[in-house]
């Protein structure tokens, strides 16, 4: 009797455990789940016999899977607002795993790592003795009858209610109320299969659009620069919440402002607005991509679709107009073969740009000195031709430690003047014990960024680019403590070229109205080509 409760009681954890933190609560263990009897009464029937032992394996297998799935959806919950997707999302794994060694150090990622894969191995052969247990009951003729016969209704409740939870019919009042419970772990190992099938549609479809690109029978474009260079700068983990959380609006809005006062009385103009994200949390690259192509990249999989494209970059257009195109791509360690279908010239990895200080953990070198590179590489070479450049500022990635301060330009030299910083303060492994201490550090690096970019905007201001700087996404949510995946985008740069702009509403100066409307992220390729050119289609 004891082992029977014992293993219904491991087969009722699992099969109630949730994939969404909202859902991670004691009340979530009053839910009866309903997969219970029917996989209780199944190996009851099967017994010990060979086709008993298969179902054991197979039920063992899929759960031990569904429970992986559930645990991946957490994650992904958490740290993008989604959840996770087997199709597109694998590549995750390994970002987290880099992430996690950069936040807690080697050793105590592996010791996680070891940990996860012990539990997971205890949990499978708890689940191969729970089903044991129960396939081991004898039952007599007239018993092994009654329970095919109840089989036959709790298999029809369970399947009622995925139908009823899917949406894929509706259930009468009466009776829907009436069922006890929630085949919630079948519905996730469904929904997952279904979710495989819509996503190789999707891509499909996404296919097909990245073929159909309207801009190649217009142009020329970017006529309107008249030789004057492009920065296209993403800030990092740069959203909505800066100007809407309490904890981030006195800090990132004062050094907005202060730039604002600043550049202006240095005769630039400015225009801030909206731009929709196709994240949170992470994967910037997606929005990368769908700025550049005019594509909605929302997943992996469409970001792999795209780049096995012909499709055509804002990069490729500024090819065509005669300018030179550059990445600057501080965090990337390995090479980006990627990079090779965006249509640049040149590509500056971390390896790239002469960094010779300390890391700041995951943070390659701070933002002011890729800046400084970008100058040192290309805008300050001779006899160059207009720029248009694109560069991903990294010191607000997480784990957001430690922060430097700004230097003057001429004393960055080889950035080993930044190492008095990069070896301060407490390592992530502390600081993330405490998610207030997180927060407040998400503020100061975030703060550093946008410190930086208004200095280097005031260092080119007597022969000044366009500066179109924009967040690449909001952090997690649990950071940024806001819903929506809006990030604020700011033109900088002479008056004649900002001002193309002012069609589009966009308020002056560097606050962007709250009720500015926001333009996704695909629609900004578009918008760069017809806005800076004079022939439109």
């Amino acid at each position: 009797m004891i082992k029977a409760v014992l293993a219904t009681l491991i087969l009722y954890l699992v099969l109630i455990q949730p994939n969404h933190p909202a859902a991670m609560t004691w009340g979530a263990l009053l839910l009866f789940p309903l997969e219970l009897p029917v996989i209780v009464t199944a190996l009851i029937l099967a017994g010990q016999s060979w086709p008993g032992r298969l179902l054991r394996a197979a039920l063992v297998m899929a759960l031990i899977t569904i429970a992986l799935l559930k645990v991946a959806d957490f994650a992904t919950f958490i740290a993008f607002n989604r959840g996770f997707n087997v199709l597109v999302d694998l590549n995750l794994v390994q970002a987290g795993w880099v992430l996690l060694q950069g936040s807690i150090g080697g050793a105590m990622a592996l010791a996680a790592l070891i940990g996860a894969i012990a539990v997971i191995c205890l949990a499978a052969l708890a689940l191969w003795w729970a089903t044991g247990v129960w396939a081991s009951i004898g039952l007599g003729r007239y018993q092994r009858w009654t329970a095919a016969l109840a089989l036959v209704p709790f298999a029809a409740i369970a399947v009622a209610e995925i139908g009823q939870a899917r949406r894929a019919w509706a259930l009468p009042p009466a009776l829907s109320q009436a069922i006890p419970g929630a085949a919630f772990t079948a519905r996730v190992g469904l929904e997952r299969a279904t979710q495989i099938r819509d996503t190789r549609r999707d891509l499909a479809l996404f296919r097909t659009a990245a073929r159909e690109d309207p801009m190649l029978e217009a142009g020329p474009f970017l006529d309107r620069l008249a030789g004057r260079d492009v920065m296209l700068i993403y800030v990092e983990s740069y959203g909505r919440s800066s100007f809407e959380n309490p904890l981030y609006i006195p800090t990132h809005t004062s050094t907005l402002r202060a730039i604002e006062t600043d550049l202006d009385a240095r005769g630039l103009a400015m225009r801030s607005g909206w731009a929709t994200a196709p994240m949170v949390g992470g994967q910037s690259w997606l929005a990368h991509g769908s700025v550049a192509s005019g594509m909605w990249t929302d997943s992996q999989g469409r970001y792999r679709a795209l780049i096995a494209s012909p499709r055509r970059t804002l990069f490729h257009f500024a090819q065509d107009a005669g300018m030179r195109t550059v990445a600057i791509k501080p965090a990337h360690i390995f090479p980006w073969p990627e990079g090779g279908f965006f249509g640049f010239d040149a590509i500056y990895n971390a390896a790239d740009l002469g960094y010779q200080g300390e890391p700041f953990n995951w943070v390659t070198m701070p933002d002011q000195f890729t800046l400084y590179a970008l100058d040192r590489l290309e805008l300050e070479q001779a006899n160059r031709p207009a720029i248009f450049a694109q560069v991903a500022l990294v010191s607000s990635h997480a784990p957001w430690v430690p922060i430097p301060e700004l230097v003057e330009w001429d004393e960055i030299g080889d950035g080993t003047i930044f190492n008095q910083w990069a070896l301060s303060g407490d390592p992530p492994e502390v600081v993330w014990r405490d998610h207030d201490r997180v927060r407040d550090q998400f503020r100061l690096a975030v703060d550093y960024s946008l410190q930086s970019v208004g200095a280097w905007a005031a260092r080119h201001a007597d022969a000044p680019p366009l500066m179109i700087v924009l967040g690449d996404h909001e952090p997690a949510r649990f950071v940024s403590g806001v819903d929506g995946f809006d990030v604020p985008i700011h033109v900088i740069g002479p008056p004649d070229l900002v001002e193309e702009f002012a069609a589009l509403g966009w308020t002056h100066g560097m606050i962007p109205n709250p009720t500015t409307p926001s333009l996704r992220m695909d629609r900004l390729r578009d918008l760069f080509l017809t806005t800076l050119s004079t022939s439109t289609p």
